[in-house]
């Protein structure tokens, strides 16, 4: 009395069992592969990031001469260090507000 549905359902279920004999199952996307590029922490995004900070620091230290800076209206004395490190500091607040994750 098996019907084309019957015999679809054997070999469905015989799939199945061979599949987690193996040790594997049966889904549409294996999401485990541990090969892919940039897995873990330590991305080539976060090395450039890693790099560019370092730069960045180095700059600010080497320039620490006081210079006029005109904001807006008032000119302000202050030493070159000061600017570039707010600089830097606006700079990362503004990169993180406009490329911060979204979350679900």
């Amino acid at each position: 009395m098996l019907g084309p549905r019957g015999a679809v359902a054997r070999t469905t279920a015989g799939r199945t069992a061979r599949s987690e004999r193996k040790g594997r199952t049966m889904s549409p996307k294996d999401v485990s592969s541990g090969s892919g590029r940039g897995a873990g922490w330590l991305t080539p995004g976060r090395i450039v990031v890693a790099v560019v900070v370092v730069l960045v620091i180095v700059f600010i230290c080497v320039n620490t001469k006081d210079v006029t800076i005109r904001v807006l209206i008032p000119e302000v004395t202050m030493p070159l260090w000061s600017a570039l490190l707010a600089m830097f500091l606006i700079g990362l607040g503004c990169g993180g507000y406009l490329f911060r994750r979204k979350g679900k």
